[in-house]
């Protein structure tokens, strides 16, 4: 079994697969690949991404009679904070401002969540 990697890279289908089990809790193969999008994948696909997964350590499984029942161990928040910190690096130069000001450029955030945004700052001070 590996050990819990902090530091976990996941590939768009990776997260794809981790977004269903942070969802939806412990899972087989086959109930991951029942929720994931048209086209589905083949099932040796999804069970492969999976393995991957629990060789990364964000996974692990229990067995179950002939088949594993896989759940994740690396939380969402963890993943979420280190690829917000390399989306900032990667592509805005460490800047929040960079990153907000692309969001309201492309029409991804309105005036009201701005606002909310701004409320928030400024009930932390």
């Amino acid at each position: 079994m590996a050990k819990r990697n902090p530091d976990i890279q996941l590939t768009p289908k990776e997260e794809e697969v981790m977004q269903i089990l942070w969802d939806n809790g412990p899972m087989f193969v086959k109930e991951i690949v029942a929720l994931m999008p048209d086209p589905k994948p083949h099932i040796n696909t999804v069970s492969t991404f999976v393995r991957l997964l629990e060789q990364k350590g964000a996974v692990t499984h229990e067995a179950h009679k002939m088949s594993f029942k896989y759940k994740a161990v690396i939380q969402r928040d963890k993943v979420r904070k280190k690829s917000l910190g390399a989306l900032l690096k990667n592509y805005f130069n460490n800047s929040g401002k960079g990153l907000v000001s692309a969001l309201v450029e492309e029409e991804k955030v309105s005036v009201d969540e701005l606002k909310e945004l701004i409320n928030i700052i400024e009930s932390k001070k």
